[in-house]
C-alpha cells in the first residue's frame, strides 16, 4: 500500500487542507520545538492509510506532523506515541532516523495526539525494480536496504531506552493474537481461508532465539534514499515496531521476492537482473551482518506476513464502511482482503498445513 513520504525528490504536490488550527499549532510548537520561528501554513502529503502526515512550513524551516485519525479508533492502532518515543530513541544513537522535536497527547491542540519531527529531503523508491538507477546502484540500494536492517537489529535497545518498548518473548504468539483480535474488531465477511489461518497460525509458531527492535514494515519505499538513489537518509513509519523476533522484519522484507513484481516494492520475476539482488544474496548479506548461521524455512513467516497485512487491510475496510478512512484510494486497498487472506492460506500450505 502505498504511503505518504516526507520528502521525496522531486517534492510530492500537497493536498490543500484546513482541517488543523493553524493558530493552536503555532502557539504549540513555538512552546515546544526547538528553534521554531514564525506563523506556520501546511498541507497534507497526499496518500497514506495511517497516521495522516502534514508539511509544515514556517520562518524557522520545514517540519513533518504525523497526527492519529480523527474519529473512533481500534485499539492499540495509529499509535503516534510509540512512533515518538522509537524515533527519540533512535535518532541518538546514529540510526538514520528524522530527528524528533516534540510529542503532544493533548486532543484539544489539533482534534487529535500528534508528533512533530524533521523533514527530511531526499528520494523514495516506490517502485522496487529502480528503472532510474545502473545496475550496480541498484545493487548498491539494495544492500543499503538489508545492510540497514542488520544494522536495526543490532542496536542496542537497552542503551536507547527502550527496554521496556516491547515484551522480549513470543513474539509470533502475540502477534497472532494481536493481529487475530484487530481483524475480529474489524471483521465484515467470513472468510473461510482467514477462518484456516486463525486457527493454523497459533498452532504451528516457530522458536524465537534472538530479541530486538523490530520496525514491522520494513520495505524500501518506507526509506528516504539520499539524491543518488543509493545510501539511505532516513528509516520511516515506525507505528508497528516494537522488540521482538528479527525474523518477522527479514521475511516481511525478503516476501517482495516471493510475490509478482507490480511498480511497488515487490519483485518477484524480476530480481536477479539488473543488478537487483536475488532473494539467496540478501538472505546471505544480512546474516553475514547480523551474525547468523542462516534462516529457517520461511513459508510460515510469509503466511504471518500476509495474515497480518490482511488483517490491517481489512481495518482500513471497516474506516471506509464507518466513513473515517483517511484517503479517497482507501475503498480500492479495502477490496483485496479476500485476495490476501487466500495468499497468505497459499503460504500456509506450502509450509504444511
Amino acid at each position: 500500500m502505498p504511503r505518504a513520504r516526507w520528502c521525496s525528490l522531486p517534492e510530492p504536490a500537497l493536498e490543500p487542507v484546513a482541517d488543523l488550527d493553524a493558530g493552536r499549532l503555532g502557539a504549540w510548537m513555538a512552546a515546544n520545538v526547538e528553534g521554531f520561528e514564525g506563523a506556520l501554513a501546511y498541507g497534507k502529503f497526499p496518500g497514506g492509510q495511517s497516521n495522516p502526515t502534514y508539511r509544515i512550513d514556517a520562518a524557522s524551516g520545514s517540519y513533518v506532523l504525523r497526527r492519529k485519525p480523527f474519529g473512533p479508533l481500534l485499539p492499540s492502532a495509529h499509535a503516534v506515541e510509540r512512533e515518538y518515543r522509537l524515533i527519540a530513541g533512535l535518532h541518538p544513537t546514529g540510526f538514520p532516523v528524522p530527528r524528533p522535536y516534540g510529542l503532544c497527547e493533548d486532543d484539544g491542540v489539533i482534534g487529535a495526539p500528534f508528533y512533530v519531527m524533521a523533514m527530511v529531503r531526499g528520494r523514495t523508491h516506490w517502485n522496487g525494480a529502480l528503472p532510474d538507477l545502473s545496475p550496480a546502484e541498484r545493487t548498491a540500494a539494495y544492500h543499503q536496504l538489508v545492510d540497514r536492517l542488520a544494522e536495526l537489529h543490532q542496536t542496542d535497545y537497552a542503551a536507547a531506552g527502550l527496554a521496556d518498548y516491547g515484551r522480549p518473548g513470543s513474539y509470533f504468539e502475540r502477534q497472532v493474537a494481536r493481529w487475530t483480535k484487530q481483524y475480529r474488531l474489524a471483521q465484515t465477511d467470513d472468510l473461510p481461508a482467514a477462518e484456516r489461518l486463525i486457527e493454523w497460525l497459533p498452532r504451528t509458531l516457530p522458536p524465537q532465539t534472538r530479541t530486538s527492535i523490530v520496525h514491522g514494515d520494513y520495505r524500501i519505499d518506507n526509506l528516504i534514499f539520499d539524491a543518488g538513489g543509493t545510501r539511505v537518509l532516513a528509516v520511516l513509519d515506525w507505528e508497528l515496531s516494537t522488540l521482538g523476533d528479527p525474523m518477522a522484519d527479514l521475511s516481511y522484507l525478503l516476501a517482495n521476492w516471493v510475490q509478482p513484481a507490480n511498480g511497488a516494492a515487490t519483485l518477484g520475476g524480476i530480481a536477479g537482473e539488473g543488478g537487483i539482488p536475488t532473494m539467496e544474496a540478501m538472505a546471505e548479506r544480512y546474516c553475514a551482518a547480523a551474525g547468523r548461521d542462516g534462516v529457517p524455512d520461511l513459508h510460515w513467516y510469509f503466511a504471518f506476513g500476509q495474515f497480518r497485512l490482511m488483517s490491517i487491510v481489512q481495518g482500513i475496510k471497516k474506516r471506509v464502511i464507518d466513513g473515517n478512512a483517511s484517503n479517497a484510494q482507501a475503498q480500492a486497498h479495502a477490496a483485496r482482503v479476500p485476495e490476501l487472506a487466500d495468499s497468505a492460506w497459499a503460504f500456509a500450505v506450502k509450509a504444511g498445513a
